[in-house]
């Protein structure tokens, strides 16, 4: 049986299928790789008010204080009561600082949360540094359990050669708690394995 050759129309339509076909197979990639590629760009930039994360705090400091605000929030769909145990502190630019936030399970039976954050203004979450924080693991309370919960942070002392924040004295440090089977519309990009810090 003899082949009916190729006419320039069809090849023409094959080609315009493959390259249809690439450029579908390249958008579902990105759209894969641009979650994670999102999260590393936050948290080297810290856009969006993401923090960063340090194994220790720097060996020296500065001379410039700054006051840091706690803010604490939960989904609405989450029966906790949740709250900074302070307002405020006072911290010394460079100098590891303790703080705590205290969170109660108001329902009969045991939740997981997850807690999300960023700090405000946004441009100073390059300057923000986590030690330690109950955000990096998931927190489970039972019926009626109150615990408090510590984040160890200090501010980088690059932060005083940043022209643009010579006039920010002020941090508010944020966080939303949400049930951990629940995705929340924040991401959080300092997760990472840690111990546990509920304290029973």
């Amino acid at each position: 049986m003899q082949r009916t050759p190729s006419t320039p129309d069809s090849t023409k339509n094959r080609k315009v299928a493959l390259v249809s076909a690439a450029v579908v197979v390249g958008m579902v990639g990105l759209a894969y790789a641009s979650v994670p590629l999102y999260r590393l760009f936050c948290q080297v930039t810290g856009f969006g008010g993401t923090t960063q994360r340090a194994e220790a705090a720097p060996t020296k400091t500065v001379d410039r204080r700054m006051t840091i605000l706690f803010d604490a929030n939960t989904a609405g769909s989450l029966p906790w009561t949740f709250e900074p145990v302070q307002r405020s502190l006072d911290v010394k630019v460079g100098e590891e600082n303790f703080a705590y936030y205290r969170a109660t399970n108001n329902s009969d039976h045991a939740i997981t949360g997850s807690a999300v954050f960023n700090v405000t203004p946004d441009t100073t979450g390059a300057y923000f540094n986590k030690i330690e924080c109950f955000c990096f693991t998931e927190q489970t309370l039972k019926p009626g359990q109150t615990v408090e919960m510590p984040v160890s942070f200090f501010i980088d002392p690059a932060i005083v050669d940043d022209r643009g924040l010579d006039k920010i004295n002020t941090i508010t440090l944020s966080y939303t708690f949400y049930p951990a089977d629940e995705p929340s519309n924040v991401s959080s990009t300092e997760k990472k394995p840690s111990t546990d810090t509920n304290l029973n």
